[in-house]
């Protein structure tokens, strides 16, 4: 049976990481970026590599979270492993110059949306009674005399408590949750490639774990 990967986040060096191990392991791999929707950020074309299924997701939409995931089951047959990353863009801003459309965008893109699908990938699991939900971000330290960024900490922020409180429950679960982190920025390939040799590697003692990559991290 084909191994049915799933993938989930914004476009970003990790993304694109990330999706380059995948290509090395199926035939086809089903993805939805979270859309660009802030005039200071670039946009990026997907990349084109033939396996990649790109679905569209409109992160703030509880009902496109749901038509997301029958896509991506539809179009794999089946999801084994879904990859969600938070690598949430940076808005140089001060507090009082923040459009509020920015803020919104950021809200329901960067945090929101991710609450929509976490729900409707773990009802796919927990049905079936298996799965691996991989929840991946990057968390490096705080950098100083850098612009101030209000909105990116803040997303990550989200996600990482959103990550810890799945994690904190996965031993009630039939399905598999694990979490990576990395604190090292700038080394996105051996990041993803240790998030997939730990996927392969997980044993039921593996469920509710915490992976976390750097500089001395070892593959298990």
């Amino acid at each position: 049976m084909t191994r049915g990967i799933f993938i989930a986040g914004n476009e970003s060096a990790l993304s694109r990481a990330i999706e380059a191990e995948t290509i090395n392991r199926v035939e086809q791999f089903a993805a939805a970026l979270i859309p660009n929707r802030l005039a200071d950020t670039v946009k990026v074309t997907e990349p084109n590599n033939g396996k990649r299924l790109s679905i569209e997701w409109n992160p703030s939409s509880p009902i496109s979270a749901r038509t997301l995931v029958v896509a991506a089951e539809n179009r794999l047959d089946h999801i084994d492993e879904a990859i969600l990353i938070c690598s949430p863009p940076g808005i140089q801003s001060s507090p009082s110059g923040l459009p509020f459309s920015t803020v919104e965008i950021m809200i329901n893109d960067h945090i929101k949306g991710w609450f929509f699908l976490v729900k409707e990938i773990t009802s796919i699991f927990k049905n079936r009674g298996s799965g691996t939900l991989a929840l991946v971000y990057h968390d490096p330290p705080a950098a100083k005399d850098e612009p101030v960024d209000i909105l990116g900490p803040s997303a990550l922020a989200s996600f990482r408590a959103l990550t810890g409180s799945l994690l904190a429950g996965a031993h009630n679960e039939s399905y598999m949750t694990v979490g990576f982190t990395s604190t090292d920025n700038g080394n996105e390939t051996a990041f993803a490639s240790f998030i997939f040799k730990s996927i392969d590697d997980l044993s039921k003692r593996s469920n509710g774990k915490l992976f976390k990559f750097g500089k001395f991290s070892f593959f298990k």
